[in-house]
């Protein structure tokens, strides 16, 4: 009976290990402004949600198991978890540079803002951009599909499969090079009217040297940068989420 009882709790454990590292990591879940015990709490339910239909799994992995292979069991699933958690992660730092670009580019970066998402000091239109995706990641209901992909993780990462490191870096590469695709063809209407704009009053300076014209242009790049924030922030945030929802969806 005690043995039983230590296997189930050793078997919870494992299974909290990959949830846990998920959550430290994934969006949503992983903001400063999330206390540690909800999180915790989180954690704890979605394991012992999942440990009941895992248990057949990982009971003979377990049973009369040595301490080292206990250990690398452990190790592989902290890394699996973390693993998905960072792919997810990705996208909102890939979209927190970018927004930090677009504020540069509409003359916002020398406005600070209060910190959403991290405790850095950033331009106030990242703050205003992060908490927009971080509300509609909840509430389009992304942050559930985040708990039904680690119960089909099973399916692709199966405890005790040796994961090799190569693998995991591999991971972490695609999803990289896709977020910052992704967050740079949402930046894109940005660079370009940071370049004409520069371009037209780099220009006129030259042409009227007399007239301090970066200082007369400042309000002027600030509305036509609020007006082409206006004119995109629909689909700015549409394709965000439809970016991430296509990685949730692999």
């Amino acid at each position: 009976m005690i043995s039983s009882l230590a296997d189930s709790v050793l078997v919870t454990f494992i299974v909290f290990c990959r949830i846990g590292a998920c959550l430290m990591f994934v969006p949503g879940y992983s903001s400063v402004n999330v206390p540690a015990q909800v999180r915790l709490f989180i954690a704890l339910v979605t394991t012992f949600a999942l440990t009941p239909i895992l248990i057949a799994v990982l009971k003979p992995l377990t049973d009369q198991a040595a301490p080292l292979t206990l250990a690398l069991l452990i190790g592989s699933e902290v890394l699996v978890g973390s693993v998905i958690g960072l792919g997810g992660r990705v996208f909102f730092l890939a979209l927190q540079t970018m927004a930090t670009v677009m504020a540069s580019a509409i003359g916002l970066s020398n406005i600070p803002g209060t910190p959403i998402g991290d405790t850095d000091p950033a331009p106030a239109l990242v703050p205003l951009i992060m908490a927009s995706v971080t509300t509609l990641f909840f509430m389009t209901d992304q942050h559930w599909q985040v708990l039904r992909g680690l119960m089909n993780s099973y399916d692709v990462w199966h405890p005790g499969a040796r994961l090799g490191g190569s693998m995991a870096l591999d991971q972490l590469v695609s999803r990289l090079s896709e977020a910052f695709v992704l967050t740079l063809r949402i930046a894109s209407p940005f660079i370009v009217y940071s370049v004409i704009v520069n371009l037209a009053v780099g220009l006129i300076n030259k042409l009227t040297p007399a007239i301090p014209v970066y200082f007369i242009s400042v309000p002027f790049v600030l509305f036509g940068g609020f007006l082409l924030l206006y004119l995109t922030s629909d689909e700015l945030l549409t394709q965000f989420m439809l970016g991430v929802s296509s990685w949730l969806s692999e």
